[in-house]
């Protein structure tokens, strides 16, 4: 049954909702052959936020089958993407685990397990056929469930689609994936496009960046289909846009993050304006920049920052595109979603 998606504009409401029981392999003898193979001693372990509780437990599994002298330790660091990696960990580690993305760069240091839902998409995708009437259709879906993009391609075609897939840029591991700061693979030659994946905020921004195509979210986690409408999320990013325009200190945030930074275009905007002051972050939150007295920042970090959690900053968190917009140098109307491109 498809629902209006409208009311989902506020990205800080969209976050994934399990209503699932969930295994996952965390694939430990891959790990524990790199752990030989190297002479490990130490061994990281990073774990995505909603994840983090399991960490324990796959600790206590690879000590059971590893020497005594591998020490296991715990990334505490906030994690949300493969960008998004704990560098101090991984420097003081023999062998580092990132659990729960597909690899951004390859590293022979870094091993991958992506962690792949095991939930069936067929019923949503089913669900979903009634909103994609026209015989061309593009499919992307995120690195939970890319084990099962060649099936669900498959399965449209056999419903009589010409299905559109692409890899997009070096951003991205898969054909067809799709990132929150990244939906190159949606830029196919089909006018509807079907998200297969849980949450608002992926097909959202797949819709702003990809504004002339119909995306269509089957979204197996919640059992639910619904229609990606921007209408409310717009003017979320006007109203803050709006708030900015009279701004005379300026805070332009760069993100120390590995996968994060763009600092040429934090730069640029330091010395473009004499009331902008570059402050260095690894996570960006309201409670952090309490403390500034600054009109308005300019997040050059990770467009999630400014997406999801920008109503709860006490001053106005622009893109460096609404920035533009902000202090008049781009019309209104080229507002648009802020994506990364490139590894790093």
């Amino acid at each position: 049954m498809s629902q209006d998606a409208s009311t989902d504009g506020d990205l800080r409401n969209t976050g994934l909702s399990l209503k699932h029981d969930r295994e996952w392999d965390y694939e430990l003898d891959r790990i524990v052959e790199a752990v030989e193979e190297r002479n490990a001693t130490k061994v990281g372990l990073q774990f995505p936020e909603g994840l983090k509780r399991r960490g324990p437990a796959v600790a206590d599994d690879l000590r059971a089958i590893t020497d005594d002298d591998v020490t296991y330790m715990l990334s505490g660091q906030p994690c949300y993407g493969a960008c998004d990696l704990d560098t101090y960990l991984m420097r003081r580690t023999d062998v580092f685990v990132h659990f729960g993305h597909s690899p951004m760069k390859e590293s022979d240091k870094i091993i991958y397990v992506p962690l792949f839902s095991n939930v069936d998409p067929f019923p949503m995708m089913g669900d979903a056929l009634d909103e994609l009437p026209e015989e061309d259709v593009g499919l992307v879906t995120t690195a939970q469930h890319m084990n099962r993009f060649d099936e669900m391609k498959a399965w449209l075609e056999d419903e009589g689609y010409t299905v559109h897939t692409r890899k997009g840029d070096d951003r991205l591991t898969h054909e067809g994936q799709v990132l929150g700061c990244n939906y190159a693979s949606a830029d196919i030659d089909a006018d509807q496009v079907l998200y297969v994946g849980g949450g608002k905020f992926h097909p959202l921004g797949l819709a702003m960046e990809h504004p002339d195509k119909k995306v269509v979210i089957a979204d197996p986690v919640n059992n639910v289909v619904t229609v990606a409408d921007t209408e409310k999320f717009m003017k979320q990013r006007y109203g803050a846009v709006h708030r900015a325009m009279d701004a005379e200190k300026w805070g332009v945030i760069f993100c120390t993050k590995i996968g994060q930074g763009r600092w040429d275009m934090a730069e640029r905007i330091v010395e473009d304006n004499d009331d902008a002051y570059l402050i260095t972050m690894d996570e960006v939150t309201p409670d952090r920049l309490r403390n500034f007295d600054m009109d308005a920042f300019v997040n050059t970090g990770c467009p999630r920052i400014t997406t999801d959690d920008g109503p709860q900053f006490h001053k106005p968190m622009l893109t460096p595109g609404e920035y533009r917009i902000a202090v008049g140098d781009e019309p209104l109307d080229s507002l648009s979603f802020d994506t990364f491109h490139g590894t790093w």
